[in-house]
């Protein structure tokens, strides 16, 4: 990994790009290997990134290049930048539903500058490592949970679901003595500017927080074990176990740091989202919506059954 990733050449650093397309898959794979100490894993994760194309370059070099004029300055919070990002209407009419690729086709075609000025005004310093991590996962938490579209039934975006999957490997790079703060701070910028293009992709729907707070669960329980029995015996390839597991970290993640106004997850909200995950997956049917901002994509979904 300090060869073909960290090593700061021209290699290493398409390498590194080519980990975050593919809707972080690769990334996801390696996050995998790191976490389990697993050395096949990441060669098969490094491999998996190799035959990834690097169109994604555009967007996290140059945001990486916009990004040295506001290093001397505070970074915007997370759930700050989402506001902006969904108020502007150029930047939320840059993504059409028929797009090939959302980001590539959509945000980096039609407002390639827009997005790199949001994303340019987060920053990570080396010594806040461990907060901004959590405030990432609850930031991502609470744009992927919210992003519903009432009356139509409950449905996490599926590449929402990617970006808060990704989220429980971001700590175990973290854990890594061998990998520079420097190198950890950059794996987290790049990781939020890739979720904060995804966000925007998909026409930034607003996160609807009393969705997740009103939420009324199909087998309420005040603990995740029941929620982790229904999710290991679903039988999908694998997205549920991850989201559910994502959530429960996120939950012990945050907690520290909840009392503040950044993170707007808090407590049994947590809970609330696992249930809330879980049921939408059991409903039958398709088990996500694809592109949550658009009236299109949730076309296929009935209404919600009204008791």
């Amino acid at each position: 990994m300090e060869d073909y990733l960290f090593a700061h050449d021209e290699r290493s650093d398409d390498l590194l790009v080519r980990m975050f397309a593919g809707f972080l898959h690769p990334i996801i794979h390696l996050g995998f290997g790191v976490e389990f100490k697993q050395p096949a894993i990441i060669a098969e994760a490094l491999a998996q990134a190799a035959v990834h194309t690097n169109w994604i370059s555009q967007l996290l070099l140059g945001v990486e290049q916009a990004a040295k004029a506001n290093r001397d300055k505070p970074s915007k919070p997370i759930v700050q930048l989402l506001d902006e990002i969904r108020a502007d209407q150029d930047l939320r009419a840059a993504p059409h539903f028929g797009d090939g690729n959302l980001i590539r086709d959509g945000i980096l075609k039609r407002a390639p500058e827009k997005m790199v000025h949001y994303a340019s005004q987060f920053t990570v310093r080396p010594d806040e490592l461990d907060e901004t991590t959590a405030e990432t996962t609850n930031a991502i938490a609470y744009f992927t949970g919210g992003a519903q579209h009432p009356p139509k039934q409950i449905k996490f975006d599926f590449y929402y679901m990617h970006c808060l999957n990704c989220t429980i490997f971001i700590p175990a790079f973290m854990k890594q003595q061998w990998l520079a703060k420097e190198d950890k701070a950059r794996l987290l910028e790049w990781f939020v500017w890739t979720s904060l293009a995804m966000y925007a992709s998909r026409r930034s729907p607003e996160p609807l927080i009393d969705e997740i707070r009103n939420y009324i669960p199909k087998q309420p329980a005040n603990n995740w074990d029941p929620i982790f029995k229904r999710a290991r015996s679903h039988e999908d390839e694998g997205h549920v176990a991850k989201l559910i597991r994502a959530l429960a970290h996120g939950q012990a993640i945050s907690a520290p740091y909840e009392q503040k106004d950044t993170f707007k997850i808090k407590g049994d909200m947590w809970l609330q989202l696992g249930h809330m995950a879980i049921d939408s997956v059991e409903a039958g049917g398709n088990r996500w919506v694809r592109s949550a901002g658009f009236d299109e994509a949730w076309e296929s979904f009935g209404p919600r059954a009204q008791l």
